[in-house]
């Protein structure tokens, strides 16, 4: 380890470690990458990669995200965005749940699907993916359907989970798992030109608040389909709210919702307290 330490501080420069000094360190000392950029990280040395978030997210704080276990429920629309977003932004462990393979309604939206892809799970196409845009993040596949009874397995270790999913019962019943669990979730919603974005902690019984008039039937999404920016902006939002969480840094969105129009571009704070708040119309 003390000769990784070496060889990463000697090919330095500027306090940036380059990608191909990374992985010749993996392969020179039959180690990891993810080993490698841990290792760096620790000697305050950043990736090369990551130059361009240090103004927004420093040394320690990139630390952190490389440390960091985030479950992403659905592999869809959303999560994809999410999941590429996630690697990009150097969070260390991403583990995707979704059960389905991905068809060919899904490639007017859905990031990680296109033609080739059709038939091919979404989760082995995320692990695909995250490996080649990020090979020292470890993407867990687990191609099984999210269930209360399956939660403690699914989100163990995790630090933060995201709602991707695309039915109200659904996310309901995520909500109340990571309730119990004491796990921070994102909630994030689209349909059409809308969308909302929400933040819950443990106790807050705010996506059952959200929810409290939702009857049985069809979700938004599935009634009134997606655009490709739609699932885009949204996820991108949820992925700041991870980020916020992870690094315990800036305001999150716990106890008020974002709700988005992009068909008026209309974006409002609806406080859960009833007092309503615009952010910018």
């Amino acid at each position: 380890m003390d000769e990784l330490r070496q060889f990463l501080a000697e090919r330095a420069e500027n306090g940036l470690i380059s990608w191909a000094s990374q992985v010749a360190a993996a392969e020179r000392f039959h180690t990891t990458l993810a080993q490698v950029e841990e290792t760096a990280l620790l000697q305050e040395i950043l990736p090369a990669r990551y130059q361009r978030n240090r103004q927004a997210i420093n040394i320690a704080q990139q630390l952190t995200l490389f440390q960091g276990v985030v479950a992403v429920a659905g592999c869809g629309g959303l999560g994809g965005y999410i999941i590429e977003e996630l690697a990009r932004l150097g969070v260390g462990t991403i583990v995707a749940i979704d059960p389905d393979v991905f068809e060919e309604h899904n490639l007017n939206r859905q990031l990680l699907s296109s033609p080739a892809r059709l038939g091919e799970a979404k989760v082995e196409s995320a692990a695909a993916r995250v490996a080649e845009i990020n090979p020292a993040v470890a993407l867990v596949p687990v191609q099984i359907a999210y269930a209360p009874k399956n939660a403690a397995q699914l989100f163990q270790g995790v630090q933060v989970v995201v709602d991707a999913l695309d039915s109200v019962s659904t996310r309901l019943a995520l909500s109340d798992s990571c309730d119990s669990l004491g796990l921070p979730l994102v909630h994030g919603a689209i349909g059409g030109w809308f969308g909302q974005v929400v933040t819950q902690f443990p106790g807050d019984g705010t996506i059952r608040q959200l929810y409290s008039r939702w009857v049985e039937g069809k979700g938004l999404e599935q009634r009134l389909g997606n655009p490709s920016f739609t699932p885009a902006l949204v996820a991108s939002i949820e992925v700041a709210e991870v980020c916020k969480i992870l690094l315990g840094a800036g305001n999150t969105l716990r106890n008020r919702k974002l709700s988005i129009n992009l068909l008026d571009m209309e974006f409002e704070e609806i406080r859960l307290d009833g007092q309503d708040k615009a952010v910018g119309q």
